[in-house]
């Protein structure tokens, strides 16, 4: 196959299909050693330090050391939550970037109530004040060209068709994780002797903020262990609305 140049991929539909069926044929750690090298702008990793995020986090910076690694402290994380943050932190000597909501938990809740808790428009409400704000502001002032992601095809329906390589508001974005199983996580967790998420064993597979989160033991399905089982994606990264059901 001839691999068209990212330039050639920044206008043309085609030339991004191309090479995202190359990135099929190659390992996780080449699809982001390829992007460190030929994808322009600053480079950065987000993560949510959620169930999993220990194989994006030693993925991505053996390959890079320095490479920063945003997370958005949205106020209402779990204490479990800071607490790994803090240890994969400290052993992977990460460059965490934290970013946060410019208005502060108390004075929110002060003017708006409990918002996350008055259906889905209260929910995309919150998501947006303290989950997109923080990170978009993030791209910007660290003048992100590429973001590399922790996203998989088989987490959710609404990320069954995300693509190894995409385009996003200007900026690259990579997934190189998107056709790992559940298997091939826990292989290299194993392999690394990284940890889960300490909720992991008490039965959270898709860890958020305390008050929408659920356990799977709790819940119908995985969709409905976030937001009530209204929406599943957060904004982050893309929406849902338009997913069938």
């Amino acid at each position: 196959m001839n691999i068209p140049t990212v330039d050639a991929a920044l206008d043309s539909v085609d030339a991004r299909a191309e090479l995202n069926r190359w990135l099929a044929g190659r390992r996780a750690e080449e699809r982001v050693e390829w992007a460190l090298h030929t994808l322009p702008g600053e480079h950065v990793l987000s993560s949510s330090f959620g169930a999993q995020a220990a194989v994006s986090l030693h993925l991505a910076t053996r390959q890079r050391a320095d490479l920063p690694v945003v997370v958005v402290d949205t106020g209402y994380l779990f204490p479990e939550t800071y607490r790994f943050i803090d240890e994969m932190s400290e052993r992977l000597s990460l460059n965490l970037k934290v970013y946060r909501p410019q208005i502060g938990v108390a004075w929110m809740e002060a003017r708006m109530g409990r918002i996350w808790e008055e259906g889905v428009d209260g929910i995309e409400r919150y998501n947006r004040l303290r989950k997109v704000e923080p990170m978009q502001r993030a791209l910007r002032e660290l003048g992100v060209g590429t973001w590399i992601a922790g996203l998989r095809r088989s987490q959710a329906r609404t990320r069954a068709g995300i693509d190894f390589l995409e385009r996003k508001d200007g900026r690259w974005k990579l997934h190189p994780i998107a056709d790992w199983s559940d298997r091939d996580v826990g292989q290299y967790l194993a392999r690394h002797d990284l940890p889960y998420h300490p909720l992991w064993d008490q039965g959270y597979v898709s860890i958020g903020d305390v008050h929408t989160t659920r356990p799977l033991t709790a819940v119908d399905s995985m969709d409905d262990t976030r937001f009530f089982g209204l929406k599943r994606e957060c904004g982050l990264h893309f929406d849902d609305d338009a997913i069938p059901a």
